[in-house]
């Protein structure tokens, strides 16, 4: 089986040219990659070129205009335009490591959703890595905060990944699922705009739908770059979203990815 990596950016392009480095450098490539850009400038048209020109990943951007954070729908986008069966998400300054992609595929199983782990990165090991392009960070790296999310081990992973039903730890930016799973729920809610919480959402939907969650540990590493929070103004709002979602144990947005969809 092979995945569409989906990519989702703003306005951050020496960050997605380093995640982008680290993807080439998979050990299994993903089929295709596309670009869920919220509406970036032309510096990351320009990183986007530069690696299109190499013809190592097969790349695709997905660009939607910039009317503020707007996650849902580029994602929404994105997905509707891949081809493959086999979803993976991450962020824009998500470092991958070398098995990242492999230990995605190795674990997707019908009827689940996969949710990794990630290693927060200092801002100044963070500043370091752009700097020297550095795409391997060792387990006891200083610049490396909750560093046991970083150690890769088979067998560890074997005792300590688990199976589960709970939103604790749920985030996009490192993530997998089958494509027709995503449909099925039609994708990510497009009413939440702002940061927050539209993983979660999406999550319950498929929850809802019957889809488990597998949660791997000591696979399927990333390393996420420094950044400052994002604002919260919209949490408010979108949490009241969520729990609509939950107390009516929805499994269907009404503006999600079909108006995407190809007939």
């Amino acid at each position: 089986m092979k995945c569409s990596l989906i990519i989702t950016t703003y306005n951050r392009p020496k960050a997605l040219e380093l995640v982008l480095l680290s993807v080439e450098r998979q050990t299994v490539l993903p089929a295709e990659v596309i670009i869920a850009d919220d509406g970036s400038d032309d510096k990351t048209q320009a990183i986007i070129d530069n690696f299109q020109s190499k013809n190592i990943l097969n790349i695709q951007h997905s660009w939607q205009e910039d009317k503020g954070f707007r996650a849902a729908k580029s994602r929404n986008k994105a997905i509707a335009t891949s081809t493959q069966e086999y979803i993976v998400l991450i962020d824009g300054d998500m470092v991958l490591h070398t098995h990242f992609v492999a230990d995605h595929l190795e674990h997707a199983q019908k009827g689940y959703l996969i949710q990794g782990k990630r290693s927060l990165l200092t801002k100044e090991r963070t500043d370091l890595a752009i700097n020297n392009q550095t795409t391997y960070f060792y387990f006891l790296d200083n610049g490396l905060k909750n560093q046991k999310n970083s150690l890769y081990s088979n067998q560890l992973s074997r005792i300590f990944s688990s199976k589960k039903t709970h939103l604790k730890g749920i985030k996009t930016c490192n993530m997998s699922f089958f494509k027709s799973d995503c449909i099925s729920v039609n994708g990510f809610n497009e009413n939440f705009e702002g940061w927050g919480r539209e993983d979660s959402e999406f999550v319950v939907r498929l929850f809802n739908y019957g889809v488990f969650r597998k949660t791997l540990r000591f696979k399927a590493i990333q390393y996420h770059l420094f950044h400052h929070e994002s604002s919260r103004g919209s949490l408010h709002g979108n949490d009241a979203i969520l729990q609509y979602s939950i107390a009516n144990r929805l499994n269907w947005c009404d503006d999600g990815i079909n108006k995407y969809l190809k007939d």
